[in-house]
Order: structure tokens, then sequence, then C-alpha cells
């Protein structure tokens, strides 16, 4: 963004004067297109004309303006569409003849980011990502043997997915070919020490490369009566990418359990390990867990990217009101914060977003997880393992004896170590974990319920942050939703006048889902005095809340549908995730 706001400014479209008096008066942390446009300091169709200007000479890419805020990429491309007399086709709106597509090669059309989208009569329609490109018109035109090709511009990167797309489904079947040939012809033999099979290695490289594309948090390999199905768990959804023979799934299981160092002999009980890979130039860690099912096993590999484990915890998606309230709770020298939700809903990772906004080299931190997912400096990290009795509350137990300021427990899962971790509190330790309950006042009725102590409770917490994950609308393929009436009814009191929601009718980027990436939306309770007091004294969970609401306290739902006016996300979703 900083580059296009450079540009503009030497194009003359921006004022220099006029930003010095914008940061003056709010901030050079305010300084974005939107923000700029808003103001009047950037006229859009002066914008416009200045950056297909820049796109012509190639000192910017579409690529580099695609997400800027306030920057409409779509009006852009039929703008240069309008000025070469061509059309601007929505790919996502086109049934594409993917036969045609068969009979062309996919490196000459992935060289020139081109895509023929059909046939009609005596002409071909074929999507550019540059229509000025005399070389790749002339390349492309080549393969249609006298037909009229009819050139079309549209979004460089839905040509590129759609690409990717049959690309990845080409290399899939080529591999899955090949590992059947090596099968029948008795050339494939897979164990500890063969490692002499490419087509597997190359087969597994897809899935994991084609997951971590897709931004997958799950891997699913399943065998079925009859196939070998693979899914991705994308933005907590399950999606099938891919249906393999059922002959498939001997080989691939058994190198999946080699790279993860499990007994490839062992087909009638569960198995857990992991592996780390180097995918597309990033280092993933891939914890695999096996299970035996009717007509084989079931794969589940969990993809933990290391450079999650670095997230800014003002990055992790948390309103302005609900952050400076955690960051508060972090802060305090002693007293447990819990991080409470379903499973899946960003705990941990909010749990190092912490644990990374507290390091300091005068503090001794120290984790124990279940198994440690993310791995990071200055901290030492404790993994819990049941074959050698290291449970989480002898673990904490062992803790307490090192001397800790800080420790984190990857999850709360019974009285005992529920138990430990309220002492630890009372004896001058910031305690960090989480707790499974629906929001942040039920996990005192929670840890009441575990057969804790009042006057403990009041004691030891001093915050409670409940949150889920809901999906983020598609950019490129978003617009206003009329949501029906009904629909609306349940959080009326929400509302402004004239409120407008956004939905995502679904493009080949987001798989046609509507949705990509995920949003955290939360709440978080400070314990007040009045609050500690009303714990020590047994009030009910409704007297609590009402407490807290005069406190000034912010539900996940309210969150949530201030996220969806905003138009980072639909009411649908907010009310599946919240209600």
């Amino acid at each position: 963004m900083e580059r296009v706001i450079e540009l503009l400014t030497r194009d003359g479209i921006i004022d220099q004067r006029k930003i010095d008096l914008f940061i003056s008066k709010y901030g050079q942390e305010r300084v974005n297109i939107e923000n700029l446009i808003k103001v009047k300091i950037i006229n859009t169709l002066e914008m416009d004309e200045a950056l297909i200007k820049e796109l012509r000479i190639h000192s910017i890419e579409m690529n580099d303006l695609e997400g800027i805020e306030g920057i409409d990429t779509t009006r852009i491309l039929k703008q240069i569409a309008k000025n070469l007399d061509i059309r601007y086709v929505e790919i996502n709106d086109i049934d594409i003849d993917y036969k045609l597509l068969k009979r062309l090669p996919l490196k000459q059309l992935m060289r020139y980011n081109a895509l023929p989208l059909y046939t009609e009569e005596s002409t071909v329609v074929v999507a550019f990502e540059n229509p000025s490109d005399f070389e790749a018109k002339g390349a492309v035109e080549r393969f249609f043997h006298g037909k009229i090709m009819e050139v079309c511009i549209a979004k460089a990167q839905m040509i590129r997915q759609e690409l990717l797309k049959i690309k990845t489904s080409e290399d899939v079947e080529e591999f899955s070919q090949d590992i059947k040939h090596d099968l029948t012809e008795g050339t494939i033999e897979i164990s500890e020490e063969s490692n002499d099979s490419p087509a597997v290695l190359k087969l597994i490289e897809t899935v994991l490369s084609t997951a971590i594309d897709a931004k997958a948090s799950d891997i699913h390999i399943e065998a079925t009566e009859d196939n070998c199905i693979v899914r991705y768990r994308v933005d907590g959804m399950l999606q099938e990418y891919f249906i393999l023979e059922k002959i498939i799934f001997g080989p691939l299981a058994s190198r999946m359990k080699l790279l993860s160092n499990l007994d490839i002999a062992e087909k009638r009980k569960p198995q857990d390990g992991r592996f780390t890979q180097i995918v597309k130039g990033h280092v993933f860690d891939f914890r695999v867990s096996t299970l035996p099912t009717m007509f084989g096993e079931s794969i589940v590999l969990r993809i933990l990217d290391k450079s999650k484990a670095l997230v800014k915890l003002e990055e992790a998606g948390m309103n302005a009101k609900a952050y400076k309230q955690f960051t508060k709770g972090i802060k305090s020298p002693y007293g447990i914060m819990l991080v409470t939700g379903p499973t899946g809903s960003g705990k941990t990772t909010t749990l190092y977003g912490a644990l990374n906004a507290i390091i300091d080299v005068r503090d001794k931190i120290i984790t124990v997880e279940d198994p440690v997912e993310y791995q990071m400096g200055g901290i030492q990290q404790v993994q819990v393992s049941a074959k050698t009795g290291l449970t989480f509350a002898a673990a904490l137990r062992s803790i307490l004896r090192q001397d800790p300021d800080k420790i984190m427990i990857g999850e709360i899962r019974d009285q005992e170590t529920l138990r430990i971790a309220i002492e630890a509190a009372l004896t001058g330790h910031l305690v960090l974990s989480t707790l499974h309950t629906n929001d942040s006042i039920s996990a005192i009725s929670r840890m009441q319920d575990m057969g804790i102590e009042d006057y403990l409770l009041a004691g030891a917490v001093i915050g409670i942050q409940g949150q889920r994950l809901v999906r983020k609308i598609c950019d490129t393929c978003k617009e206003v939703e009329n949501v029906p009436l009904d629909s609306l009814v349940s959080i009326s009191k929400y509302l402004p006048k004239d409120a407008v929601f956004y939905h995502g009718k679904g493009c080949a980027i987001c798989n046609n889902k509507g949705y990509s990436g995920r949003e955290m939306i939360s709440e978080v309770l400070l314990i007040s005095e009045e609050l500690s007091t009303m714990i020590a004294t047994g009030a009910t969970k409704d007297q609590m809340r009402e407490q807290a609401f005069k406190e000034g306290f912010t539900t996940m739902l309210e969150d949530g549908i201030n996220k969806a006016l905003a138009g980072k996300t639909s009411v649908e979703e907010i009310l599946r995730v919240a209600r």
C-alpha cells in the first residue's frame, strides 16, 4: 500500500500537504487508501486512471493492488477492458468447458496465464491476465487451428487458480496411475528399509502442498469401501479434494507412517506421530494420527505452521476493547487468566500470542502442553506423556520447584490440574490456560462443578476470555446481501437503522464457498472487586452476568454482529457460531 500511495503522490493524485495535515490530525497509522478517499484527498476516478497507467508500464502489477481497501480491482479491469474494446469476464459466473482445456498444453497456458473458457460456433473465448501481450495472444491462438479467438480480460488470480486446479488434478491422476502400475508390476515394496517409491512420495508432496495452498488446518486421508478419499479442513469446514482408487491407500498410508516414525505393520491400534517438512520454502510440522476403521484406516494430519507461533496479539482479531482488557489481564503480576471456547476455536494460538506479548528475559516462563505445537525461543516447553506418567498435574508439581514466574498450561482437563494451577496463581505466579466452556461467565460455574471452592476461585481468577472463529467473507466475490427480516429478529436490538450486510457469492479463489480465512470474535470478562465478592459468596451465573453488563461487558454475539456490520463476515456465519 505504501508503494501505491508513493506512486499516486508522484503522479499528483495525492497532495503531499494534505497528507501531512491528515497525519497531524489522525496519526500515521490511519494513512491508507480507504481513509484518504473518505476525506476526499483521493479522487477514485483519477486514482483508477493513474493506476491503469502504472499497470501498463509495469511499475506495479495487479497482484500488488489485490486486497488493498479502497481499491476496486474489478472496476479497474472493467475500465482497462473498455479502453481496449474487449469484454471483462467474471470467471466464477462462467461454465468453463474443461474438455476444451484438456486438449491444450497446460504449461503454455500457465506461462501466459491464459484460460480458454468455451467455444461458441467458430469462436473460442479466452481470458487473459494481460490482453496487451501480443506474444501470449499469438501463442495461444495457434492452438485453435483457424478458429476465431475472442480475447477477454479477467482477474489474474482467478485464472491462475483455475489452471492450478487442473494441474493438480492431472498430477494426482498421473501419480495414482504410476503407483497402480508399480503395484501390479510388483516394483513397490514399502518397508522401513526401502525408500524407492517416487510416485508415492510425489503424491504425498502434492497432497501436502495443495493443503497448504488451500490454507487447510487438517488433512483427512480415509479408506472407504470403494475409494481412498482426501479431504481438507478449510476455515473449519471439511472439503473433498481428491477421490483415489482404493488400491492407492495402502502405499500412501505406509509412506505416511514411515515419515512419522510409526509402525507400518500395526493396523489394529491407533498411533500418533509427527514429521517436519519444507513445503513451498516454509517449514511445517505435521502431527499425524491413525485410527483403524472398517475399511482400513483413517489418517489425519494436523498442519502446524511454525510462523503462526509468532502471531502478535494485536493481530489475532480481537476488537479494540477486548484487546485492551485481555492485555491488562495477562500483564497482571499473578493470578490465573483463562481462554475458553470449543475445540478448534483458536485458544492455543491466543495463548501463544499472549506469551509473545509478555516474554521477558527477566522472567522464567515454562509451558506444559500436549503436545508442544509450536517451539518458541526464550521459554521452557514441557510435553506431557501418558506412557512415562508425566501428566499435566505431575508436570505442574515439578514446574513449581523450577522457580517459574509465568506458567502456561495447554489445557485444564481435571480437578487436580485446576487445583494446582489455582494454588500456583495464589502463590505469586501468572498462569495462562484454556478451558472448554461455551462462554466466559460459564467458566466460573464449570470450575465450581469441578470441585474448586468459591473462595479459591475468587482470589485466583483475574480474567476469562471466551472466543470463537468465524469465516471471513471472500474479498474477491464479496457483495451486499439482502438478509430476510425473520433472520434478524433475534439480534434486532444490536442493529442500527438501515444496517447493511454482506456475503460471498462464491468464486474460484474461495473454492465457491464465499468465505476465505477466519476471524476471531471474543468477549473478555475481567474479575472486578464486585464480581470477586459475588464468586466468593456463591452468586448465580445470572447474577454475575447482570453485574458484568453493568461494568460494560460485551458479548461474543455483539462482537460478531459488529464484524458483520463492518463487512468482515456474514450474519449467517455469526448466527451459526455465536447464537
